[in-house]
């Protein structure tokens, strides 16, 4: 009788072992349905590990990790093209790229044939200074001066190269104009240390640290960009803008005409209107330690974030821009 009792005890046992079983597996959510904030992963691609994408991005990945109590981790990357398709992909949650490339992705165009839908912007961010660079031998002095010339034009498909084609298209100088060298801001310093290229174009925003470290004992001239010229090219690529590079960022004694674009923060459309309102909220609270990590940071805040979108802005995003102007 005892054996049969213990026989039944542990058939029972078993059964509610099963039945807790299903349950568990009928109530956890699936990687597919799990998404943003609420997955505990929050991926940012970035570009170049030393450009200032990937630096200010790994400051935000970390205050991510600790307020929103997320596993929030940088991926670099090719940079703005291949960021658009992370996204669209749902690799990653978020990125940054130039406004150009979100533009075009957004609009089917350029380096996208079909438009992209799984892409919304949280915020427009500092400029990017197109920064191309050269020595004083070259003799090069303006952008039309390239042309015949070793020029090394960013990262294939990445969004240096992309303004990089669109500025030397706008001058009249097309890729078959020059000899191109599809190379990162690290390889581009190095090429021009080396005296394997004549130029660069090293678009970020300001300074750039691989050109910090390639003035120190390198000739290094930034060319110039002139105003009236560019002036002809923003009637038809308006997402220019006419800037200088201030005296004194790469000991220059005077500033340089230059041109710049808009950098973007975009996220997947398909994370909830919560969670990326938690992400806006915790991006601007963040500031001051993104400023920190890199002097581009400083030119954030949350007017000129709502200015010169080119994308739908997220939900998300929307309602913190909403409550945050209502203070």
């Amino acid at each position: 009788m005892r054996k049969m009792k213990a026989s039944f005890m542990v058939a029972g046992m078993a059964a509610l072992g099963l039945l807790l079983s299903a349950c568990g597996e009928k109530q956890a959510p699936s990687t597919a349905e799990t998404t943003g904030v609420q997955s505990k992963f929050i991926t940012i691609a970035t570009g170049g590990a030393s450009g200032p994408y990937n630096i200010i991005a790994t400051t935000l990945a970390e205050v991510y990790s600790k307020d929103l109590n997320t596993n929030s981790k940088t991926q670099t990357t090719g940079a703005s093209v291949e960021n658009i398709n992370l996204l669209n992909q749902k690799k990653v949650e978020m990125a940054f790229l130039m406004s150009d490339v979100l533009s075009d992705a957004v609009n089917g165009v350029g380096n996208f044939p079909n438009k992209i839908d799984n892409v919304s912007q949280i915020a427009a961010l500092y400029p990017n200074y197109v920064q191309i660079v050269t020595s004083k031998r070259t003799g090069i002095e303006t952008i039309s001066d390239l042309k015949g010339k070793r020029v090394a034009t960013g990262a294939q498909n990445s969004g240096v190269e992309v303004n990089a084609r669109n500025l030397l298209e706008g001058f009249g100088i097309s890729y078959n104009d020059i000899t191109v060298d599809y190379l990162g801001y690290a390889e581009a310093a190095d090429a021009l240390k080396s005296g394997k290229i004549d130029a660069a174009f090293l678009t970020s925003g300001l300074p750039n640290s691989s050109l910090m470290e390639l003035q120190q004992g390198f000739d290094l001239q930034i060319v110039s960009i002139p105003a009236d010229g560019l002036a002809e090219v923003i009637k038809t690529k308006p997402y220019f803008n006419a800037m200088e590079i201030p005296a004194g960022t790469y000991g220059n004694a005077d500033p340089i005409a230059t041109a710049a674009i808009k950098n973007a923060l975009a996220v997947r459309s398909d994370l909830s209107e919560e969670d990326v309102y938690k992400l806006t909220k915790t991006f601007f609270e963040s500031l001051p330690q993104l400023q920190t990590a890199h002097q581009a940071a400083k030119d954030i805040n949350l007017q000129s974030a709502q200015q010169g979108l080119v994308a739908p802005l997220h939900p998300g995003a929307k309602k913190y821009y909403d409550e945050a102007n209502a203070k």
